[in-house]
Formats: structure tokens, sequence, C-alpha cells
């Protein structure tokens, strides 16, 4: 280390000690001051430092970090996330991280960076989203660190730090505001060569002095080297880093062409004779730079929903230790544990599941589940951590510890979200990398060629055969639409886990579906009242619920629901006999509320005998209400129906799906429910095991099967569907095991999932299609000559424009819109 000296100015790095160049414009905010660096290195390492938590090295510190002339290019500090990486995700010498990459231009990046990881010893996998250049990697604690995998980044030319969602956007919004600057240089450049370059058009050959022309070429020259220094960065930086590792993408022809068209109008400027492409070169630079502005604001759309979703959790709570009394004390949300009472005032987000234990308010849970309306929640109503309290202060109990919370299940589903890759995105990765190779040999034949027939233009053919042919629409094709697609369902409260849903959706053959929490809501509903007396219905239900009021059970807590808003009754003398019912009495009578057997032993033996329990088929389970005097009532609870069920049936029985109703319950209550939505094949009695064999006989006649289930015992076909769907209120397991969660738990999100598949995948056939149209078309033509480098830059800017912006129509994509 070399020793830090007093009075550290502008003029040295503060991170390395390096003297910094003049006019460097590298910086970073420690402790709140603004620091100069020497590097892009130094700044996103101290960077990283700084936004880790870890500015205290700088205070603390008795050198300044090492520089390249030492034997490590990742600095002793940041072996700081060695133990941090291994503390906070340790799971059986298992550890696993995530990295926000830098720089990511197109599917060669990505090939490029997890073959790479996946060489390091202990290094169990590697998946990157190149959307939103974010990097996931698994590796055994005993034989990888975390500096390691920076260090193998760097290696390679590419800027990785631990991922946070704060700093991450800011990084985004830096990208941006640099990209906008090289493409407010270029688009300048472009616009002053074009003042010059079009008197010479308009001249004609020989229709300019020498002198004239000259200056016009001079001028041509100078003004195109801002756009080709600064706003071409990218280019060749992208190139050089593609070369080096042996990977070609899509910068090596950008830079190429861009390289050999100045080139080529260079040495005709020096030498007075021959073709000029500046307008060209500028034209090109400006019009990829716009694509790719284009292409970065598409990418921060789609990441935008996730980012909003994952800082929903605060990092603080007020806890009330000596509850009741009202004395809170803030820390930190991760220090929560099951049974703390917390304060939650209006305006603050919900650290960790709760209960309600004092108060009633409003919640917004519209970044959980799509859901824009508030939700009131009273005593005894659960709240998921990452709600927003929109009303009143609360006192909530904590029932989950954060880690195990309903938001942080669902971050953890968001993670795994976007790292695999669908088998469209494979194929076009697979032939954009060919397609660079092969462009290149291409270039070099059709240069030969020309040479052969005509010198003159062998050099403007070759060139506009390379800009021409840039694979950036083919790589843009299937990213942007998934990004598109599976943003738009998110902020609708549907959370696209694995990648292949959208495609494999559209080619499913069979849609099972479980009945109970699925079809039904999970939830006993009161559907009837049956009077056998002479009191009137609301009377009876006033009675029941008076004997029901202290009892807990689900089918009390029905009829309590239903008797909502009218006069409570006093019971007394309360009784209750397990498994059976209860009897109280209630304004001076006795009353008993249960079973048939345990009502009818106190009834008179001439009154006269109600339908009871014996039909096998019925769908309700029955409570009778009765006095010494006779039968009074009968109470028909059940599960009640999905209001949206049976137009979700309808909606696949037109698409001619074959429609399945697999449960649990008898199967004379799941063929009634069968009938009621007109599903042709239902199996009741189905044990989880039972449940699997099904599937799995379906899917070896061929069959592709999309398994809509809710509930642990559903987690094993989930797993074994083609593709699985899980409702966002059932348990965690089965949502860990689906392949899609509705967060909204309304099953309405199946057939607006189905509608967006259908139209995401059109618009990936759309692009792909457009994109081999378009290199089918110009590649040709610009090998025959027919077209010039400017036109050339022209058509594959366009092209990709064209692709992004057919992708972006996604996101305008309303539910039940069929076209287009």
């Amino acid at each position: 280390m070399i020793p830090v000296e007093r009075g550290i100015t502008d003029s040295a790095c503060f991170h390395c000690g390096l003297p910094v160049q003049e006019g460097a414009a590298w910086r970073v905010r420690i402790d709140n001051v603004e620091r100069a660096m020497c590097c892009p290195g130094c700044k996103a390492v101290a960077e990283s430092i700084v936004g880790n938590g870890f500015s205290d090295y700088y205070a603390s510190r008795s050198g300044f970090a090492a520089t390249l002339d030492g034997q490590d290019l990742i600095p002793p500090e940041l072996q700081l996330y060695d133990d941090t990486a291994v503390i906070a995700g340790a799971d059986n010498g298992i550890v696993e991280a995530d990295y926000s990459v830098r720089n990511i231009r197109c599917a060669a990046c990505v090939w490029l960076i997890e073959r790479h990881l996946a060489r390091l010893p202990g290094v169990l996998s590697a998946d990157l989203n190149a959307v939103t250049e974010r990097l996931r990697v698994r590796w055994q604690a005993d034989a990888c660190k975390a500096s390691d995998i920076l260090k193998a980044m760097r290696a390679i030319g590419y800027v990785a730090y631990p991922y946070d969602p704060v700093q991450h956007g800011e990084q985004l919004e830096r990208s941006r505001k640099t990209l906008f600057r090289q493409l407010f240089i270029a688009g300048l450049s472009m616009m002053q060569v074009m003042m010059y370059a079009v008197p010479a058009y308009l001249a004609g050959e020989g229709g300019m002095d020498a002198d004239m022309e000259a200056l016009m070429r001079w001028a041509g020259l100078l003004l195109t080297i801002p756009a080709l220094v600064y706003s071409a960065q990218p280019f060749f930086r992208g190139a050089w880093r593609d070369i080096r590792n042996r990977a070609p993408g899509m910068d090596v022809p950008v830079a190429l062409g861009i390289a050999a068209a100045f080139s080529a109008s260079a040495i005709a400027t020096w030498q007075g004779r021959g073709e000029v492409y500046f307008d060209s070169v500028t034209m090109f630079i400006f019009l990829l730079l716009c694509s790719r502005y284009l292409e970065l604001t598409a990418r921060r759309k789609a990441a935008s929903a996730l980012d909003q979703l994952q800082q929903s959790l605060p990092a603080s709570a007020s806890r009330m230790p000596a509850y009741p009394q009202r004395d809170t004390e803030l820390i930190a949300a991760a220090q929560l544990r099951t049974g703390d009472r917390i304060l939650v005032r209006p305006g603050d987000a919900v650290p960790a599941d709760c209960s309600v234990v004092d108060g009633e308010t409003d919640v917004d849970l519209s970044l959980l589940t799509g859901e824009s309306l508030p939700q009131r929640k009273t005593f005894g109503d659960t709240i998921p951590g990452g709600a927003v309290n929109i009303a009143q202060p609360i006192v909530a109990q904590v029932v989950r510890n954060v880690t195990d919370s309903t938001l942080s299940v669902l971050l953890g589903l968001i993670n795994r979200a976007g790292l695999a890759k669908p088998k469209l995105a494979l194929w076009a990765d697979r032939v954009g990398a060919w397609f660079v190779m092969a462009l290149l040999v291409f270039s070099g034949v059709v240069f030969m060629v020309w040479h052969f027939l005509d010198p003159v233009r062998a050099w403007p053919v070759a060139i506009a055969v390379l800009v021409v042919s840039c694979p950036c629409a083919l790589s843009l094709a299937t990213p942007t639409a998934l990004a598109a697609a599976t943003g738009r369902l998110l902020r609708q409260g549907i959370l696209v886990v694995q990648p292949h849903v959208l495609e494999t959706l559209q080619r499913a053959t069979h849609i099972v579906f479980d009945k109970t929490g699925t079809l039904t809501k999970g939830q006993p509903c009161l559907q009837e009242i049956i009077v056998l007396g002479s009191v009137k219905q609301s009377d009876c239900l006033r009675i029941a619920a008076a004997m029901e009021k202290s009892s807990t059970h689900p089918i009390a807590q029905t009829i309590l629901k239903a008797a909502a808003g009218l006069n409570p009754a006093e019971a007394t003398a309360l009784h209750h006999v397990a498994g059976q019912g209860l009897e109280a009495t209630v304004d001076g009578v006795l009353y008993r509320l249960g079973n048939f057997a345990f009502v009818h032993a106190m009834i008179p033996s001439a009154s006269t005998m109600p339908a009871a329990d014996a039909d096998p088929a019925a769908e309700a389970s029955y409570v009778f209400l009765a006095s010494r005097h006779g039968w009074l009532a009968r109470f028909d609870i059940a599960d009640e129906i999905r209001e949206e069920a049976l137009a979700v049936v309808s909606h696949f029985m037109k698409q001619g799906k074959c429609l399945v109703l697999l449960s649990g319950d008898r199967h004379e209550v799941t063929q009634r429910v069968a009938d009621r939505l007109g599903i042709p094949t239902a199996l009741g009695d189905c044990l989880p095991e039972a449940k699997l064999s099904f599937v799995q006989g379906l899917q070896r006649g061929g069959a592709v099967i999309a398994m809509v289930g809710d509930g642990i015992n559903d987690a094993a076909v989930l797993s074994a569907a083609d593709v699985s769907f899980a409702m966002g209120n059932g348990a965690a397991l089965a949502q860990t095991h689906a392949d899609c969660v509705f967060l909204s738990g309304q099953l309405s999100a199946l057939c607006e999932t189905d509608r967006v598949a259908e139209k995401t995948l059109s618009v990936v056939r759309q692009n792909l299609a457009w994109a081999m149209l378009y290199n089918a078309v110009a590649i040709p033509a610009a090998a025959l000559g027919w077209i010039t480098p400017w036109m050339s830059g022209i058509g594959m800017s366009v092209s990709s424009v064209v692709v992004v912006a057919n992708a972006l129509r996604l996101c305008r994509h309303r539910a039940g819109d069929r076209k287009g």
C-alpha cells in the first residue's frame, strides 16, 4: 500500500492515489464530499464500497489501494464482500448472490459472461438477465469468493458490483445521461457535416472548383472527429472487448464499418480524390445511438416494476416492546420476530406479515397484487409485508419474520425471473452469434470480388454490407418483447417466474384446474338460509350470530360475516359440544345450532323432519337451528365458486383446449362444480399422488399441460406440469413450485396472461420475420452495390427501431384486446 498523504486534492485519485488527468469527469461522493477518481475502474470500486456501507474504509485506511502495478485487479478492500456474501447467502456451503453488470450490449455479452464465470473453480451456475443487467451466481463457499467473481468480470472487460436496487437505478440513470450526451454530440456533428455535404451533392461531379471541394472535405473530416472520438466510444470499446475475448458480437461489424468508412474518407481527403463518407459516418453513429437509447428506455421500463416491488419493504420498524404501553423504539426490520407488536403510521409500509391487534385502516396493496382500490383491515385481519397504510395508525402483531414474509417469498421468485431464456431467445442468440462471423467473412469476399470487378467501388460496397447487416434487430427481437410483456403483467399483479410461461401456455393442449381455492374461493360462504319454522330469516340469522359470537371456527365466522349489519343479540348459558354444535339461551329462549343429530335430540318427535346431510352429492354443509318448540332454519354453507370462473372456463373452451378438474374433495361435489362451469372432465377424491399420476399420464400421451392450483398438496403436480400457475393468496410452497404467480389472487389473471402471451408471441414472430426479411433483402442489395453506406446506416437503424417500437406496443396492451 502507498502511504496516504495529507491534504488530498483533486489532482490525485482519492482511491488509489494516482494522478488525475486534467478534465477527467470521474467523481464519487464519499461522506458527502465529491472525490476525484483517475479512471472508471477506481470510480466503480469506490461506488461499490460506499454503496454497500463500507465508506469507513476510507477514514481508517493507512494507505491507498493497490494499482495495476500490483498483482491484483480487485483491491483488498473488496474482500469485505466475501464475508458479507457468506453471511447473507450461505446455505450448506452454497452461496448465492446478485450483481449489477454494466455495458451489456447484446446476446454475445450474455454468452461470454456466463461461459467465463462457469469456468471458475467452485462456480455452480451463472445467469445474466440482459434486460435488467442483473447477474445471479451460485458458488461453493470453500472453493470461490465474491472477490474472485468481481475479478473475473474485470478480466473480460465488464464492471460488476453487488446488486443494490437504489444504486442500480442510479447507474441506469447515469448510463442514460451519458448515452444522451453521446447522442447529442453525434446529432450535432451530423447536422454540421450535412451542411457541407449537401452543396457537394447538389453541384454534382465537376460542378465545384477543386479548392472549394477540398474545403468541404476537410470541414467534414474535422466535424466528424467529435462523433468518432466521443459518440462512437461504446461501439469501439465493445468491439475491442469482443475481439479480445474471441466472442464477436454486434459491435464488431458496427465498429469495423465506422472505422472503414472514416479511414477511406480521410485518405481520400488527404489525397484529394475519391469518395468521402463523413455524412454517412455521422448519420450512422447518430441513428444507431438513437436505437440504443430507445432500447435502454425499454429496459428501464421493464425493470421499473420489479425495482418498485423490491424497494417496497421498509428498512426499519417502530416496535412497541412494552405493549399495551405506546412507547416505541426504532429497529431494523430484519430484527423483527414473530409476536412483536409494531406501530404502523399512515404512509408507512408494513415491514413484515402481521395481523391487526388495535385499530382499523385502509391499506394499499397495488404493488403486491396489482389491485388499485384500497382494502379495509380491522382487528384480526392479516396484512402482508410491503402493503402501505393509507388511513389510520394501527398496532399490528408480526406473524412471520421478514425473511419468511409474503413479500420475501415473492422477491425470491422475482430473483429467479428472467434468468433463464425461452427457446425463441436461445435460438436468436445462437443465430446472432453465427451471423456475425458469417457476415465478416461475407464482407471480405464481397470486397475481393468488387476489387477484381471495380476497385473504386470495392471499399464502399464492403462498408455498406458491414453496416446494413448489423444483427441488432435479430438480437433485440425476442428480449425486448418478453421484457415489455412481463413488465406489463407484473403491473397487473401477474408475476412470470420462468421465461417459457408465455410460449408454453400458447402451446398447451390441456388446462388442468384444482378446485378448492382455484375455481372456488377456498373460504366457506353462506349460500342460503332455508326457513323451517315461523321465525323470520333475519331473526334466525341474528340468533345464530349471537351464539357464534365468541367462536373462531370458519363456519362461525361465515355466519357472523353474513349477519353484519343486523341488530346484535346476546347469548347466555353458552355450552359448546365439540364436533356437534352449540347450545345457548338468546332472549330467554334455549336454542341449539349444529349438525342434524345434535339439534334433532332436543326437538319433539312430532316436528316435521327437514332435509339432512344425507345427500352425498350436496355441495354445502348443513347447519341447523332449532328450539324446544321445533325446527327454525337450515344454513347452507359451502365453498363458493369464483365469480370469474365461468368466464375463464369459457375463454379456454372457445380455443378448443381440453379442460380437466382435479380435486381432493368428494367426487360427487367435484362433478357438481364441473357441471356448473361446463368442464367436461372431473376427477374427485384425488390425493397428491393421484393428481401427479394423472398429469404424467396425459404428458406420456403427448399432451402439453397447463396446471392451475392452490395449496401445499398441489406443489408436486405444479412442478410436473409443462407450465404452472399458483394463486397469490395460496400456500408459499405452491407458489415456489409454480412458473407464474397471480399476486392478485384473481383467476381472471389466467385469461389476461393468455391474451398477453398470444400478443407477445405474435410480436416476437413479427420481429424475427422482419429482421430476417430485412437482412435477406438488404445484404444482397448492398453486395450488388445498390445501397450506399449512408443508405445502409439508415436501413440498419430503422430496422432496430422498428423491432423495439413493435415490442413496446405490448406495454399498452389492454385486457380483452385480441387484435393486432
